[in-house]
């Protein structure tokens, strides 16, 4: 995952409203967002290489999603599966909060990591450069390969983009439209995160396209204060068409 916006208890409507896109290489295998057969209690894409997932909810309202945090100085091979994060916090019972305590000291066995962790009472953050978790306040946030709130030129458009779009009757289409975006921020605008400038003006947009790497997957989803739960993914093609549809909906158990 790589880009996300998200609205936390931000309108009396809605618990949590979440717009994402994951960026991958093309050749790493997946599943599309189902629920899975080994654990049915989550509804998630499915990184089939490592089994872990970016983005994810349980039928009893828990959410989880990942980011990387961009350095290419600090990229272990040997280092865990930053999915298995997600797939771990759906799957125990623990408070954000104390599964957060116990990430703290588990950190370094990953690359660098932005995980995002919730339940229906609390939303919290840990970024592993940072070594520290926060809790998310009610509001509007966005994260992308940096810090949360990190004010690259995507996330602050993106930020900009959920704030409308909660507003609307059926966020949904309209963040899609966010996720969407192609826009590239001048040069000056960009973060030197060590990738160089090419690599920096490629990922710059909110949608990714490329025969090699790209945008994979955009998701929306809305828990509503009611428990009505909406997840939907588009997956794309190399060009940035929609290539299949997940729309599942369920109600919080």
């Amino acid at each position: 995952m790589c880009l996300i916006a998200l609205a936390w208890k931000a309108d009396p409507r809605y618990l949590l409203v979440v717009a994402a896109n994951r960026d991958e290489w093309r050749e790493r295998p997946t599943e599309a967002a189902q629920w899975w057969k080994d654990h049915p209690e989550i509804l998630a894409g499915r990184d089939l290489q490592a089994g872990g997932t970016w983005m994810g909810v349980t039928k009893s309202g828990r959410f989880a999603a990942v980011t990387n945090f961009r350095d290419p100085s600090d990229k272990r091979s040997t280092a865990l599966s930053r999915g298995s994060l997600v797939a771990d916090f759906l799957l125990s019972e623990a408070t954000p909060g104390e599964y957060l305590d116990h990430l703290a000291e588990r950190a370094p066995l990953f690359n660098g990591f932005n995980l995002l962790v919730g339940d229906r009472q609390a939303l919290a953050y840990f970024g592993s450069r940072e070594k520290t978790q926060r809790t998310v306040t009610p509001g509007v946030h966005g994260l992308s390969n940096h810090l949360l709130d990190e004010p690259w030129p995507k996330v602050t458009r993106a930020r900009r983009g959920m704030e409308v779009a909660i507003a609307d009757t059926n966020p949904a289409n309209r963040l899609f439209a966010v996720l969407s975006d192609r826009s590239v921020a001048a040069d000056g605008e960009l973060p030197d995160t060590g990738v160089g400038l090419a690599w920096e003006r490629r990922l710059a947009p909110a949608l990714i396209t490329g025969t090699d790497y790209g945008t994979r997957a955009s998701t929306v989803l809305t828990i509503a204060s009611d428990g009505a739960v909406t997840f939907e993914e588009r997956t794309l093609d190399a060009a940035g068409a929609p290539s299949g549809v997940q729309k599942i909906a369920f109600r919080v158990s």
